[in-house]
């Protein structure tokens, strides 16, 4: 309202300063995944440590060993993966559009970086032929430094 006690009636902008620091808060979310990633490899290249997190296993369900391998194979083909051990013969009970469905599946346990976890899991999708496959991750929080710098140079691009 003015001195006069009438409504203003132009349109009221933020000031500059507030625009700035939307900004600036909004690029720091975007970029924190990448800065926090950055950042833990070059304290990990620096100390020689290893730092929690930084690799993840990957657990997928396959409904036969052939696609099992198929798809492990495909993982390491594209160093989208460094290891994956094929598990035989889980027996799976869960709930499938209201009924209590049972099978037998293969366990794939997939150690990769955690940075490639989200790649990994766009190409399971792709490629696997359940409608939903069953992917999850597990950070490695502790672990010989020796089998860490082996996974990462299973991963190497050439």
């Amino acid at each position: 309202m003015d001195k006069l006690g009438s409504r203003c009636t132009l349109p009221c902008y933020p000031r500059p300063c507030v625009i700035i620091c939307l900004l600036i808060l909004t690029a720091a979310f975007l970029t924190y995944p990448i800065l926090k990633t950055l950042s833990l490899q070059l304290h990990s290249s620096v100390t020689g440590s290893y730092v929690s997190g930084t690799h993840s296993i990957v657990f997928v369900n396959c409904p036969n060993e052939q696609i099992a391998r198929d798809i492990a194979r495909a993982l390491l083909d594209k160093k989208l993966a460094a290891s994956v051990n094929i598990l035989p013969k889980a027996s799976s009970l869960y709930y499938w559009k209201g009924e209590i469905e049972e099978a037998t599946e293969i366990l794939l346990l997939i150690k990769t970086k955690t940075s490639k976890v989200h790649m990994l899991s766009s190409y399971i999708r792709l490629v696997h032929p359940f409608e939903i496959p069953e992917v999850f991750s597990l950070p490695m929080n502790q672990g010989d430094a020796h089998f860490f710098k082996w996974l990462e140079e299973g991963m190497e691009e050439n």
